[in-house]
């Protein structure tokens, strides 16, 4: 009886395809050369502050969508859209509560600082 109702094993009842050791290694080393980077330019400084951040927050946002594709395997097919639309609604939600949360702090610094 207790075989019975742990027979069902969660690897094998979906059809979600999972990423070769391939795909994981290419997601790997694209991830580390996308860390060294911006981290080099930030410990060898050799261009102007608003360059180095602009180039930082480029290599994360690309760095966020290697690990998308590489680790969390989403991508265009009719299969991952629901977990798709989920990431977008998760990302509004979350780009909504920063930004509006800042904007209500700087606010509130700007009219309790104000003479």
């Amino acid at each position: 009886m207790a075989n019975a109702a742990h027979s069902h094993n969660g690897h094998d009842s979906h059809d979600a395809g999972h990423g070769s050791v391939k795909s994981y290694a290419i997601g790997f080393i694209l991830s580390v050369i996308l860390t060294l980077i911006p981290f080099g330019l930030v410990m060898y400084p050799t261009l102007p502050k608003s360059i180095t951040l602009m180039i930082v927050v480029a290599f994360a946002v690309i760095q966020v969508l290697v690990h998308l594709v590489y680790f969390l395997h989403l991508d265009r097919s009719a299969a991952q859209r629901n977990n798709v639309i989920a990431f977008v609604f998760a990302a509004i939600v979350i780009v909504l509560l920063v930004g509006l949360s800042l904007w209500i702090m700087f606010s509130i610094h700007t009219f309790m600082m104000a003479k």
